[in-house]
């Protein structure tokens, strides 16, 4: 049973028109990961929007008494709902309906039969566009920072699909505005700006390269050195990228096998990066030791104390901090002082004394 605490932090999607069965089998899919609305014909659903507007609505091109692409033509008729992400749905045979809903800005095509992935993949895209409009209101060089290393990833997911190297030079320079707005003091709005992103790949992979580029600059490291801790955020979990969607999101404890396919995406990670030219060893060093323990039970090598640098203890400490503290479509975020606390009585695999500091640059100096 969904609680209202799960609903209020799950993004809200109205599923509109198709079959009683396509419409089963929609909220079946995506249910653990949107909270959804389902309505029947056009009457229905209009009503529903002028009183609440949703994150984003799936249409059927089946929907009474006007068909689908008529009611997105209203829909964008509207002010309230002209920018409304909308994914449409519809078999590849009705080309005029599906132009027609698709000459709209802001309206994802899914063909029927549709796969799942593919569903998935489109509505994420929606909700994140709805997301990432509000960026143009971040203050410039926070906004910069979002819409950079935003599009450094997408790009890199696109490489990694088509077997190409990572060109550092470009993630190097999305993660500049990053530094900068670290230094001036000025980044809680871009903390904000993805905390209801959809790609959690991303939303983790940007937060771990702000808290360590924090740490790292608490720490007095600066130039070179502190670029490596925060491309080494961005780019230490590029292995997700092959992680089933399923996988990734699961609510509740993954079985043994899920853990397993889990855990592959740090070798994943390295191996996509090893491929990548002019790479600093520290960028690896981050991604391929970060979910390394003290004492020697962490992955994927079972390092242990000494064999263990600055940057693998740095790096421990900010992505379990960051993945305690991320808002998730099955629990909410965690806050940082009962964080710290979990923390803190991991000392046989936490690094204390980095923790002792992290806890003062989050607490006493306000930065969160």
């Amino acid at each position: 049973m969904t609680s209202p605490e799960d609903k209020a932090q799950k993004p809200l999607v109205y599923v509109v028109g198709g079959s009683p069965v396509q419409k089963q089998e929609i909220v079946q899919n995506l249910q653990v990961f949107y909270q959804l609305e389902v309505f029947d014909g056009e009457t229905e659903i209009s009503e529903r929007l002028s009183t609440a507007v949703p994150t984003a609505m799936i249409v059927d091109e089946v929907l009474p008494p006007m068909g689908g692409a008529g009611f997105v033509a209203k829909v964008r008729n509207k002010q309230e709902t002209k920018a409304l992400p909308v994914v449409f749905t519809a078999e590849s045979k009705n080309a005029e309906m599906i132009a027609e809903a698709t000459s709209y800005d802001g309206v994802f095509l899914v063909e029927r039969p549709f796969k799942r992935a593919t569903f998935i993949e489109a509505l994420s895209s929606s909700v994140n566009a709805s997301v990432e409009a509000k960026w143009d209101d971040v203050e410039p060089t926070q906004k910069a920072a979002l819409k950079n290393t935003l599009s450094s990833f997408n790009a890199i997911a696109d490489l990694i699909q088509e077997g190409e190297p990572i060109p550092y030079d470009s993630v190097r320079d999305s993660c500049t505005p990053l530094i900068e707005a670290v230094q001036n003091n000025n980044f809680k709005d871009m903390l904000a700006g993805v905390s209801d992103h959809d790609n959690y790949t991303y939303v983790h992979s940007l937060r771990v390269a702000t808290f360590l580029s924090l740490f790292g600059n608490v720490l007095g490291i600066r130039g070179d050195d502190l670029m490596v801790l925060s491309t080494g955020g961005l780019l230490h979990d590029v292995g997700k990228m092959h992680i089933p969607h399923e996988v990734l999101n699961k609510p509740g404890k993954l079985t043994e096998d899920e853990f397993v396919v889990m855990k592959s995406h740090v070798n994943c990670t390295v191996d996509f990066l090893e491929e990548t030219s002019e790479l600093p060893k520290g960028v690896l060093i981050v991604a391929g030791q970060h979910h390394e323990k003290l004492d020697g039970t962490g992955y994927p090598y079972g390092l242990e104390g000494g064999k263990l640098n600055e940057l693998a203890r740095m790096a421990s400490i900010i992505d379990i901090f960051s993945a305690i503290t991320d808002r998730r479509v099955y629990k909410e975020p965690v806050p940082p002082e009962q964080a710290l606390k979990i923390m803190e009585n991991m000392k046989d695999q936490l690094d204390q004394n980095f923790l002792a500091v992290f806890r003062e640059m989050l607490l006493d100096g306000a930065t969160y």
